[in-house]
């Protein structure tokens, strides 16, 4: 059998809960699979783990790109082969250049793991649906315009875009979202969620059939993400950050949608009405729509030098800043699973996390949980874990328990089986 899989999210630089569960999923595919032959599609060249699915090394460079756009790589059963799919702009290359790959060379199947089937397709494809949080909370997500704005490109964009969606749809990033899943919905073979929850929304909001949709919980590396007892590695990586203990951990983009802004509230009144705790807020993650906010919070509360900002960091040097942390809280306000909760929990570090959404189905009983909406709540149940220390240990031991019910390979052979079945 011959599975084609999108691998542009997963090659990307920078990645998130998204791009990470497309890298993993991939490599994992390559350690499980030796009967299946299997074609990455990427825009750019593989670079990283991808370009080397035979050890763990995120520095692998770009293997040779012959004169078909094939690229040299290595994979454990030699079963994987790699398409560089050259593309002049940046947006449409799914709908575009990938539709045009599939209208051009034959695959049994296509596996699509973050959203967007291109428009051309086998009949037997496969997309994951992460969350539908852009119909449920629009005005957590960025609605910017896709393409050059104010160009004669854009106004012929935005004219095509009408035409072909009857006037529904607009060349913007939200509409894009809602448009794709409902393509992928409707004409996709089966539609993997990551949750009981993605699956639940999905089923209510676009009245799709349940039986299409299969739910398949995430994994985690769980040969970086575990307990680390080296107190001088933890303390050189925390230094090449200028991270300060003890200290509170939040990962993930720093957003409306993350309610990051709200965590530096309930943090700064957290701080005003328990006097013991002295803790720093150590934020991990890029800026994102309204990260202003959390600035203008910042600088209202003056807690500047108890805030830090640390942006974008490797995987590599994660766990050892989880396992420094005295707590983990997950704020979100919309969550189709959440893969940081996995990790803290490898690591054994004690939860805060919202009330909403999949976070109390990822995280059943091993974090306190709260009301998102509440800064008050969230900074009561903060407090509450710090100054407990034995409440601490019994979260971190619910969620080493917990976390077994999730992994890598389960979420691989779970996958793969799917695919076989179709």
């Amino acid at each position: 059998m011959l599975i084609g899989i999108d691998a542009s999210r997963a090659n990307r630089k920078f990645k998130g809960g998204t791009e990470w569960y497309s890298y993993y999923l991939i490599r994992e595919l390559a350690k499980i699979d030796s009967k299946n032959q299997y074609i990455l599609y990427s825009d750019k060249p593989l670079a990283g783990g991808l370009a080397d699915l035979t050890i763990e090394d995120y520095e692998a460079v770009s293997g040779r790109i012959d004169n078909k756009g094939f690229q040299e790589i290595k994979s454990p059963f030699g079963n994987f082969r790699v398409k560089i799919l050259k593309w002049p702009l940046a947006y449409f290359w799914t709908q575009i250049r990938l539709s045009y790959e599939m209208l051009t060379h034959r695959l049994d199947i296509l596996f699509i793991p973050a959203h967007t089937l291109p428009i051309i397709h086998p009949k037997k494809s496969v997309v994951t649906v992460h969350d539908i949080g852009f119909e449920r909370q629009a005005k957590l997500y960025s609605s910017d315009k896709i393409g050059p704005t104010g160009s004669l490109i854009y106004g012929i964009l935005d004219f095509l875009t009408k035409l072909f969606t009857l006037g529904k749809f607009h060349p913007n990033i939200l509409d894009y979202h809602s448009w794709s899943t409902k393509f992928a919905l409707t004409h996709a073979k089966i539609i993997i969620a990551v949750s009981e929850f993605t699956k639940k929304e999905m089923v209510e909001f676009y009245k799709t059939g349940a039986g299409k949709i299969k739910v398949i919980y995430n994994g985690f590396n769980g040969n970086l993400y575990r307990p680390i007892n080296d107190q001088e590695r933890i303390k050189q990586i925390l230094d090449k950050y200028d991270i300060k203990t003890p200290y509170i951990f939040y990962a993930g983009r720093l957003e409306k949608k993350k309610n990051t802004a709200k965590l530096v509230e309930a943090y700064a009144l957290m701080r005003q009405k328990f006097n013991g705790i002295r803790h720093k807020l150590v934020l991990v993650g890029w800026a994102g729509l309204g990260f202003d906010k959390v600035k203008d919070v910042i600088n209202e509360f003056d807690i500047d030098e108890d805030v830090i900002i640390t942006g974008w960091i490797p995987e590599a040097d994660m766990p050892y800043i989880y396992n420094g942390a005295d707590l983990f809280v997950f704020p979100s306000l919309y969550e189709g699973f959440g893969i940081p909760l996995l990790e803290a929990m490898a690591c054994g570090t004690p939860i805060a996390a919202s009330n909403t959404a999949s976070v109390p189905e990822v995280i059943k009983d091993s974090a306190l949980l709260f009301d998102p909406e509440n800064k008050n709540d969230m900074a009561e149940k903060m407090a509450k874990i710090l100054l407990d220390k034995r409440l601490a240990n019994e979260l971190a031991g619910k969620g080493f328990l917990r976390i077994k019910n999730f992994s890598l390979a389960k979420c691989a052979q779970e996958t793969l089986a799917l695919m076989e079945k179709m």
